[in-house]
């Protein structure tokens, strides 16, 4: 229920395209830009289109990042994000985390779920085409990432109940002070922030996201 209320609210903010031309992909967009389709069939019998695209560093007027819907290389509507376009047969919903996009999935009028195609040449694109190409190596570096995410995690909780037990009034009602098991140095803590950075961002390239591991890293 909750679900479709805020599907419902997305769509209200959707406004209809200018009609310009969608550009393609350049190499050089890969840190900020992605881009992914959809093909739907049309009433000639065909198959029209959809393209979405997101500029993570370019926000409006009011510092919201927007989607834009293509159809068939034309732009025909846009919305702020969280985005959900109408499209034939259900919607088009569109998130973005601090990584990168977290959802960019077709939904159904009977539920149903599917992830639109990443551009070949967008930084999304690159990943799914190792993911083809290697899989068992591309599923040990999934795997790495959310380990080093769990450890991240690990080390925030830990550090964060030390400065919690750390008063001597909280200390006697929870038995005493506890003490972090790693005891990290501002540029250690530095690193291990690097480093689950990197992790979330290498999941938000598949769409992966946990509120809890990814939203910790952010």
């Amino acid at each position: 229920m909750f679900e479709d209320v805020r599907r419902r609210r997305a769509v209200r903010r959707v406004e209809p395209g200018d009609g310009r031309a969608l550009k393609r992909f350049r190499w050089w967009q890969l840190p900020f830009r992605a881009l992914f389709y959809l093909r739907l069939p049309n009433d000639d019998d065909g198959r029209s289109v959809y393209a979405v695209e997101v500029r993570h560093w370019k926000s409006d007027d009011s510092g919201r990042v927007r989607a834009q819907l293509y159809l068939d290389g034309r732009q025909h509507a846009e919305s702020r994000l969280p985005a959900a376009f109408p499209v034939p047969g259900g919607v088009v919903e569109v998130r973005r985390s601090e990584f990168g996009l977290k959802r960019c999935h077709y939904v159904t009028d009977a539920g149903a779920e599917y992830q639109l195609v990443p551009d070949r040449d967008s930084a999304e694109g690159r990943r799914a085409h190792f993911d083809r190409k290697h899989p068992a190596l591309s599923r040990g570096i999934g795997f790495l990432s959310t380990a080093v995410l769990l450890a991240g995690l690990f080390l925030v909780l830990t550090q964060l109940a030390e400065q919690l037990t750390r008063p001597e009034e909280i200390a006697r009602h929870v038995g005493g002070t506890f003490t972090a098991p790693v005891d990290l140095s501002a540029w250690g803590n530095t690193m291990v922030g690097l480093i689950t950075v990197t992790a979330s961002t290498e999941r938000a390239l598949r769409l992966r996201f946990s509120r809890l591991l990814d939203g910790a890293a952010g």
